[in-house]
């Protein structure tokens, strides 16, 4: 096997793959990216370009000589899929792809395989005081956390048929200096002083995990030993209702809240009328990690606080939103 330092990270253009690169230029490793497009990277990273992610995938030549991989690349969770046949393009990309990239890993004598899963595998919500651990039966209930899933499942395959270490990771919701999305368009809203109908949605919990939290977390499974073959979930270790997020994120921006007080079950049936209850429940809904295993066996504690990755997230939005 590999004793080399280098790390080969693939979707290292991505919003997580760019913070992880950042982080990875402070340390002693050498490192490659998998890109699609040509992109402005460190010149100190070895570039491997390729067309897609999927089962015909070739990365046999960038893997040789690396010591661990962080699998990044997937296709991402699409609201209003359009693809005729959902589960078969996620199975392609993220079952596919990842198998396809494990074993030319292992082949190629890789240490450690990490791959970033989804809290989507765990499920959709948690009941109050029940939250997701990594010994809970996986209940993925769309077509991407059922590829997720099956992605994890063949990765420890290809790791006990060859003895790569392999190490999964499930986050929640990602947020931090450039994200997209939904946390956008909610910082937006909050920028332009636009009054959301969200405050009094207290009783939820909700994890989140910012992205230097996430980066920091990443590294430290990229080589601790105790993380070997092991499944992790992972946040900011604080839990936040609807409505604490909300006036969080404004009082980071620098802007009052303006939030009107409707009650839950009012802006439920709004939703079921509408056809959105699925926003309805990522709105108002819980879903809660519980992070107590990766304390305990990698001795890990998120850097940052909820508040400061809030102000990373929240950095140039103001001047944004009053532009557009």
């Amino acid at each position: 096997m590999s004793d080399s330092s280098r790390i080969l990270v693939t979707g290292a253009t991505g919003f997580v793959g760019r913070a992880v690169l950042r982080a990875l230029e402070q340390t002693e490793h050498p490192v490659s990216a998998v890109v699609r497009t040509p992109a402005d990277l460190p010149s100190s990273v070895r570039i491997h370009r390729i067309d897609g992610i999927g089962p015909n995938l070739d990365l046999a030549e960038a893997c040789r000589g690396c010591g661990a991989v962080l699998h990044l690349a997937a296709r991402v969770h699409v609201m209003d899929d359009q693809s005729g046949d959902p589960l078969a393009e996620y199975r392609r990309i993220n079952v596919g792809g990842t198998t396809a990239l494990a074993r030319q890993a292992a082949a190629a004598g890789v240490r450690r395989f990490v791959y970033v899963s989804s809290i989507k595998v765990n499920g959709e919500s948690t009941p109050d005081g029940q939250p997701f651990s990594e010994t809970q039966v996986p209940a993925p209930t769309d077509p991407y956390g059922i590829s997720k899933l099956e992605a994890e499942q063949a990765v420890f395959d290809v790791g006990a048929s060859t003895g790569m270490e392999v190490v999964v990771v499930r986050p929640p919701l990602v947020y931090g200096a450039g994200v997209k999305a939904n946390f956008l368009s909610m910082m937006k809203w909050l920028a332009r002083g636009l009054p959301l109908p969200l405050g009094a949605i207290h009783h939820n919990r909700r994890s989140l995990v910012g992205l230097d939290n996430l980066t920091d977390f990443l590294i430290t499974c990229l080589h601790h030993p105790g993380a070997a073959n092991q499944v992790f979930v992972v946040s900011d270790g604080e839990d936040l209702s609807t409505t604490e997020l909300l006036r969080r994120t404004a009082r980071a921006l620098g802007v009052p809240a303006r939030l009107v007080p409707l009650p839950a079950s009012l802006i439920g049936a709004g939703a079921a009328m509408l056809g959105k209850r699925s926003a309805f429940q990522r709105l108002c809904g819980s879903l809660q990690v519980d992070i107590s295993k990766a304390r305990r066996l990698l001795a890990w504690n998120p850097s940052f606080t909820v508040d400061e990755e809030l102000r990373r997230a929240t950095s140039g939005v103001s001047r944004k939103a009053v532009a557009q």
